[in-house]
């Protein structure tokens, strides 16, 4: 057993894997939402093989890794920086609604770019047609190179766990709400 899973059992923490083969999240722990921390996974789970979670729920929030434009095969998107983009936010989509979230619970995400001076608009263009006001916190980032030598984008994010907010398991669906204060 790791030390990281030993210090997560010495600390109260319930450490589960939900992995679901649609895009709907199941919950099997006891344990309270606040001491659970849980391995969000759809079919195919295109991470598994790196030994990396697509996402994992934890103290009220969804936490997605990295997504880049990749296809459910894994293979990288055609089309350029706009395809791998717009594919990277499809992934995180899908990811979220196995956690019983949406896009509009996003408050936070990191943007990945390769060759930002080229891309900057770009990413401006996706956030506006994947994010909605009041916007997620963001930070972006220009890298030498990401995980694929052919990737130009990656993109995780941060998403309320509306299901622990309303006292459940964290796995109802109905999405977010957002308001400009």
């Amino acid at each position: 057993m790791s030390t990281t899973v030993n210090s997560a059992i010495a600390a109260g923490i319930d450490i589960t894997a939900d992995s679901t083969s649609s895009t709907t999240g199941t919950s099997t722990t006891a344990a309270t939402p606040h001491t659970t921390i849980r391995q969000v996974a759809t079919t195919p789970d295109w991470y598994e093989p790196y030994k990396i979670s697509q996402a994992v729920r934890a103290g009220g929030f969804v936490h997605v890794s990295g997504q880049a434009g990749i296809d459910e095969e894994g293979r990288t998107v055609e089309g350029g920086f706009l395809a791998q983009g717009r594919q990277a936010f499809a992934n995180i989509e899908r990811v979220l609604a196995a956690a019983g979230a949406s896009l509009a619970d996003v408050v936070k995400v990191t943007i990945l770019v390769r060759g930002m001076a080229d891309h900057l608009e770009e990413v401006i263009q996706l956030r506006g047609e994947f994010l909605d006001h009041p916007y997620p916190a963001d930070t972006l980032m220009e890298v030498v190179s990401l995980a694929q030598p052919d990737w130009l984008i990656e993109i995780d994010a941060l998403a309320l766990d509306r299901g622990y907010l309303h006292g459940g398991s964290g796995d109802a669906h109905g999405g977010g709400h957002r308001t400009a204060a």
